[in-house]
């Protein structure tokens, strides 16, 4: 692992790079052998100051559950960072790109609402599922803090899985009604459908993914908790985002979310 020295020097960047959208050089770039471990130890030196500063953390999210994308970039398995509550925007916000992003892109997303907090070994799908109170539309934004989107692993997820902003639709609906992995999500951009896919894509169902990342969270000692809004990662692809841009997507048997941006 990289020193304690480099690892605080290194989430400091990471943070004023979002605070003050100044975006760095990669780290991959910089330290050849940076490893995942020393990139998740960053991360949460990030999450650290952010908590300082303020932010609450409200949940979880998980990245990279596509297969073929994990396979492109010689991993065997998804990423994840943390979700706070200064990342949350309402449904149908206007966001402007200038103050704070700097290379947005879109997902959709089925986000779970956990009821009870999950055990930190040996969950199940079937676990998940009986811990959720409600599952509801979501789009995540992704952004890089770093001056090229053509990043490595450990980029990312020094960066917090590259998560920017989520946000949630109104409609609960309770995910023991549906069958999650065939609900389907269509994307419009300004009014025309420019992706499609269902929560298949993620993992087989949505819910797989959740039960990844309990277990993986407890076998380094954390947890998804009681309250915490997990985003199990996108049913479509990603997609770019411009200024002027107005988002929607729908959701069989969950529901619409939108947002715009300037």
């Amino acid at each position: 692992m990289i020193a304690p020295e480099m690892a605080d020097r290194l989430s400091d960047e990471l943070y004023q790079a979002l605070t003050l959208r100044r975006p760095i050089p990669l780290v991959s770039r910089r330290h050849p052998d940076f490893t995942l471990e020393d990139a998740y130890d960053v991360s949460l030196r990030v999450l650290d100051r952010r908590i300082g500063a303020g932010e609450k953390l409200v949940g979880k999210k998980i990245g990279l559950t596509a297969e073929a994308v994990r396979q492109m970039l010689g991993i065997n398995e998804p990423d994840y960072g943390f979700l706070t509550d200064a990342m949350q925007v309402p449904d149908g916000a206007v966001m402007h790109i200038a103050d704070s992003m700097l290379m947005p892109l879109i997902e959709a997303e089925i986000a779970f609402v956990m009821r009870d907090a999950l055990p930190l070994k040996d969950v199940t799908a079937e676990m998940v599922l009986a811990a959720t109170d409600h599952v509801a539309a979501c789009f995540e934004l992704v952004d890089t803090r770093f001056d090229t989107r053509k990043i490595d692993i450990v980029d990312t997820v020094a960066d917090n899985a590259s998560a920017a902003k989520f946000l949630l639709g109104t409609a609960k609906v309770d995910p023991r009604k549906l069958d999650l992995a065939a609900v389907g999500c269509t994307v419009f951009r300004n009014g025309e459908p420019v992706m499609s896919g269902k929560g298949e894509a993620v993992m087989g169902s949505p819910h797989n993914s959740v039960a990844w990342l309990a277990n993986k969270l407890g076998s380094l000692g954390m947890g998804i908790a009681a309250g915490d809004v997990v985003l199990p990662g996108s049913l479509v692809p990603l997609v770019q985002i411009a200024p002027g841009d107005r988002f929607e997507a729908e959701f069989s048997g969950i529901g619409r979310i939108s947002c715009s941006f300037t």
